[in-house]
């Protein structure tokens, strides 16, 4: 198949490549830095764009099997000043409307569009339960993320579509384990805030396996919660992780710290949601990694 991506550079996307690659099919990798994808998917097609503007490169998604958008601002990696905000909603609400265009413009139209979204989409809550059938909660990140699903959703006339509502992805080399290991390595890791924020997490592999799963099964349409179905709080998380490395779990990283690094967008780690993926488990889906330590252990062993 021809597949197009948006985002192959990042945490989940170039995960992605190496799985499709490795099973044989054609990848349209849509980046902003051609030279730096060329050299990383020497076997890709690399299209340069501008995810914000129409252009030339809107017409290599015609006659794709499949468009995967998983292009965004990172929320966690700034402070989210004004400017920042409009950044991190421009990426994701217009990025998407020019993917959306793109396959309005096609001849021969991809048949599935599948697009990110994240659970912020739920708020954020220490008591509460989610699932895809709640509603969207009130702060910033849900704004993002109902702009966002909606422009996606703009699709739907054309092609189906699938909407993937991402936790917190764990993998090896990066993501938000990769800023944690640090201080474990150290003997001063511990929980972040109070400990008692829910962590809806999910393994990469699984997030790659419920993308391609959706590339082929028609049956897939409309949202699903791409978290595994155990979330923990913040403290189980982080007594696991010290498990796994043999390391204490004692000294918590306090509220101002990351208030003072990350201004509002300390909201992502100090606050959480616990997610459940009824959808995702309703399909039949059968994540690799359901557990928390197992999938630890396979990251770091």
């Amino acid at each position: 198949m021809k597949i197009a991506i948006a985002g192959a550079t990042g945490f989940v996307g170039s995960r992605l490549v190496e799985q499709l690659q490795a099973q044989g099919h054609q990848i349209v990798i849509l980046t902003r830095s051609p030279q730096q994808a060329s050299n990383r998917f020497g076997a890709a097609e690399i299209v340069g764009y501008n995810p914000l503007k129409s252009g030339e490169w809107q017409s290599s998604i015609d006659g794709c099997d499949a468009v995967i958008n998983l292009a965004g601002e990172p929320i966690a990696e700034k402070r989210w000043t004004p400017s920042q905000k409009r950044v991190m909603l421009e990426s994701r609400q217009l990025g998407t409307e020019k993917i959306v265009e793109a396959i309005e413009k096609a001849t021969n139209k991809p048949p599935v569009l599948i697009n990110a979204s994240a659970i912020g989409y739920y708020g954020t809550s220490e008591t509460s339960k989610f699932d895809e059938t709640s509603p969207a909660g009130s702060d910033f990140l849900a704004e993002v993320c109902t702009k966002w699903e909606a422009a996606a959703q703009a699709a739907s006339t054309n092609t189906r579509v699938v909407i993937l509502r991402l936790g917190i992805v764990l993998g090896e080399n990066g993501g938000a384990l990769g800023k944690m290991l640090a201080p474990f390595s150290a003997f001063v890791g511990g929980p972040i805030g109070s400990g008692k924020q829910w962590f809806s997490w999910v393994h990469r592999d699984d997030v790659v396996k419920l993308i391609i799963a959706a590339i082929t099964d028609v049956n897939m349409k409309g949202v699903y919660n791409a978290t595994a179905p155990n979330s923990v709080t913040m403290t189980d998380f982080a007594q696991t992780l010290g498990t796994v490395m043999n390391r204490p779990s004692w000294l918590p990283v306090p509220n101002f710290a990351l208030e003072a690094l990350l201004g509002e967008g300390a909201i992502v780690v100090l606050q959480g949601q616990q997610v459940t993926p009824t959808n995702t488990l309703a399909i039949g889906f059968e994540f690799q990694y359901p557990t928390l330590k197992p999938a630890l252990n396979a990251i770091l062993g």
